[in-house]
């Protein structure tokens, strides 16, 4: 945002260029020079702002994902934030790692490569505390995982994965297999210490804990699909024909969806003393004749008429008009 100038500060500014304590055209040469960005080409940037964009909100939305997973499986709140998405090299990632973390290489076939996903000390310990039984404190001392506790945490972290497929299923089809498991970053030398990564990462929040999640995903890996990683591609969908399975798995899944039917044979108005004198066996003369369409009213909306009858020993509706919306509802 730019600094508007104080009065007292414009009379200064003219003050110094009618005296000549301030060259204006030094000011004129040196906002017209170009301005030098130094750009290291051993470690260029390979993905642009757009494919960074789309790679935030597909995972956005394996982080809300995440929290729904974590939140049953641990029966317990959990949240899952992404914080941000960006490049730079393996060697670098490795070296901002703290020692001891949990980092899980797994492998994204048909995609060639693998992937890493970084779980620090504060999102682990807390967990493993609630799956044996704690109420999911913080150790106070960080110290090496057991053997069962790695066990545990395999599957955990394949559950995880698993989430990931749904997050890029509108995107491209993988299948995340768990290679390796180790707590040093050191070790962990699966990926060239030069090669541009995309890094994501995520912000937890299990009890009064909060951890953090990087997902590296390296450009090797990522170059298959990077052609798609773009908002265009993202919202207009490949073709026709994905459109067309879209719209029909989503009416499969609408069709599903349970809804409340209510018949409404007809309404009048009762005064509340009239309404306390009502008696079995009492009459009440509504506002529509016997011969009238009836209201089916679906969650509360009037969508259909329809006429009463019996279908052998039970109560039956049969429709007799659909009401599109707009149409004018006879009351």
């Amino acid at each position: 945002m730019e600094e508007v100038l104080s009065q007292s500060e414009i009379d200064l500014l003219l003050n110094a260029i009618s005296t000549g304590e301030l060259d204006t055209k030094q000011l004129k040469e040196e906002n017209t020079q170009e301005k030098v960005r130094s750009y290291d080409f051993r470690r260029p940037n390979k993905f642009s702002k757009d494919q960074l964009r789309t790679l935030h909100m597909i995972h956005d939305n394996f982080a809300r994902l995440l929290s729904n997973f974590l939140s049953a499986y641990l029966r317990t709140s959990a949240q899952i934030k992404i914080m941000s998405v960006d490049q730079l090299t393996y060697e670098d990632f490795i070296n901002s790692v703290p020692t001891p973390t949990l980092m899980t290489v797994f492998s994204l076939p048909p995609l060639k490569g693998t992937g890493v996903l970084e779980t620090n000390s504060a999102f682990v310990f807390p967990m493993i505390d609630l799956l044996f039984g704690g109420t999911g404190k913080m150790t106070e001392e960080v110290r090496e995982l057991t053997e069962i506790e790695m066990s545990v945490l395999r599957k955990i972290n394949a559950r995880m994965l698993d989430n990931l497929v749904t997050a890029w299923a509108d995107l491209f089809d993988i299948s995340p297999q768990i290679e390796s498991m180790e707590t040093n970053p050191q070790y962990n030398q699966v990926i060239s210490p030069n090669e541009t990564i995309a890094l994501v990462t995520l912000s937890s929040q299990i009890g009064n804990t909060q951890g953090y999640i990087n997902l590296c995903l390296p450009y090797i890996t990522l170059e298959t699909v990077i052609s798609k990683l773009s908002a265009h591609y993202w919202f207009s969908g490949s073709d026709q024909k994905d459109r067309d399975t879209y719209y029909k798995a989503m009416s499969k899944f609408l069709g599903k969806a349970p809804v409340t039917l209510t018949a409404l044979c007809g309404e009048t108005q009762l005064t509340v003393r009239e309404f306390l004198q009502l008696e079995t066996g009492d009459c009440l003369i509504l506002d529509r004749s016997v011969d009238s369409d009836m209201d089916m009213l679906v969650e509360g909306h009037t969508k259909l008429k329809f006429q009463p009858g019996v279908k052998g020993n039970t109560l039956a509706a049969q429709i007799t008009t659909i009401v599109n919306e707009g149409d004018v509802v006879d009351e």
